[in-house]
């Protein structure tokens, strides 16, 4: 949790969950104080009020935009969109710099090998990037071709 990060902005992030906690201690008090809503305000609350507690808030944290500083590099990035997918991108992402360097270090790269692994690597660094690139390359190859059969 940020250090600046403002009791608004936390319970935005954690509405689902204080809603779920809230209508569990409020029908186990019923429950153990022996009302007979008990039953009625947990199917109540578990079908009504937490699913629409989670449409409400949660919903914007898959558009929010967030920010990423990268330590070694120093560099800055700004990305908006799906969390989750973003999130799992950068995952890969970061599992292939990671084997790369890996292998650079251990000397099965050379200096030029590496730096275009790593070209490459940053250019295909999404689902897009990476059609667009294969689709260049292809495009590339068939100017190869034609040339060829000149």
């Amino acid at each position: 949790m940020a250090d600046d990060e403002t009791l608004r902005e936390r319970f935005r992030r954690n509405a689902s969950g204080i809603a779920a906690t809230t209508v569990t201690g409020i029908w186990l008090a019923a429950l153990l104080a022996n009302f007979d809503w008990w039953l009625p305000f947990m199917l109540f609350g578990y079908i009504v009020i937490v699913p629409v507690v989670s449409m409400l808030f949660d919903e914007d944290d898959e558009q929010r935009e967030s920010v990423h500083v990268q330590s070694a590099s120093g560099s800055v990035r700004v990305e908006r969109g799906n969390t989750a997918a973003r999130d799992e991108a950068t995952d890969d992402t970061t599992d292939a710099l990671d084997r790369l360097r890996t292998r650079y270090a251990n000397g099965d790269l050379t200096d030029e090998q590496f730096e275009h692994k790593l070209d490459r690597l940053l250019e295909t660094e999404t689902p897009e990037d990476a059609a667009e690139w294969a689709e260049r390359n292809r495009s590339a190859a068939r100017e190869r071709d034609a040339e060829y059969e000149r």
